[in-house]
């Protein structure tokens, strides 16, 4: 079968502050790559929009990726997308932000508890309740998914790739199969999407986000939609890993990944002999 999901639904532009590339340059990388679609979700913290300057970054993007847009039509599908993270710690403000643009496609995402940093810039866990940690950050994800305003979650295990890349610390997801299943319940009640994320796979990790056993358990449960996203803030990194996660979703039972065109799903095949 030939793989047709040359689409990565989840790739950063220079908007974001650790985003490295134009949308346009992007968007050329993105042809040569072969890719057929891409979606620009760059990074949007709620819990500090205004004061880190993320309503000047979301404008700018918006904007920036429409140019792009234009300029790549018949060529590429570029679709207009934001990452929404811990929009559940601001609902009104997450409502401000998604209201103010015509988005395609807005992804839902957690990457630091109340207060806390971003897990991405903290330099160990040696000495932290790791339990702890995972049990809150998977409850911040259950009240975002109760909240709902998304349309895909993104990288479910986001923590544990810099416990294992800082500390080493390996977290069996098998402790929190309780509330994975929340998780997943709420996705399918809402008829949201669970991101397959590819980025792990570059990371010392190297694993899919969320696991394979968590992707066999949301299609057990009846979840039926799938995005695949490359998480890419590099252009060597669009696409990348894609086709594993197309793997790993047809080995549990998906035929197709979805992709947001004015925040309504569109199927697109993962592989030619399923068209």
């Amino acid at each position: 079968m030939e793989y047709r999901g040359y689409i990565d639904t989840h790739v950063h532009t220079d908007n974001s502050p650790d985003g490295h590339f134009s949308a346009t340059h992007l968007c050329e990388k993105a042809l040569e790559k072969g890719l057929r679609a891409v979606a620009f979700t760059d990074h949007c913290e709620v819990d500090v929009f205004y004061g880190e300057g993320y309503d000047r970054r979301v404008r700018q993007a918006y904007f920036e990726v429409m140019k792009a847009r234009e300029v790549f039509t018949g060529d590429l599908l570029v679709l207009e997308g934001i990452e929404l993270a811990q929009p559940a710690y601001e609902p009104e403000t997450a409502k401000k932000i998604i209201d103010a643009f015509p988005y395609d496609y807005v992804i839902g995402s957690i990457h630091n508890l109340r207060n806390k940093d971003d897990f991405y810039y903290m330099p160990t866990f040696e000495g932290l309740d790791i339990d702890a940690l995972m049990r809150e950050y998977l409850n911040e994800e259950k009240i975002m998914c109760e909240w709902g305003g998304f349309d895909s979650l993104a990288h479910l295990t986001y923590p544990l790739r810099y416990f294992f890349a800082r500390s080493q610390i390996i977290v069996d997801m098998d402790r929190y199969k309780k509330e994975v299943d929340e998780i997943l319940a709420l996705l399918i009640e809402k008829d949201k999407a669970l991101e397959i994320n590819s980025a792990g796979l570059r990371q010392p990790l190297c694993k899919l986000s969320p696991e394979r056993d968590i992707i066999k358990r949301y299609r057990d449960m009846g979840g039926k939609l799938i995005t695949l996203g490359s998480d890419a803030h590099f252009d060597r990194d669009l696409g990348a890993g894609l086709d594993v996660a197309a793997e790993a979703a047809y080995e549990y039972g998906f035929r197709s990944s979805v992709i947001y065109q004015n925040r309504q799903p569109v199927e697109i095949p993962l592989y030619s002999s399923e068209a």
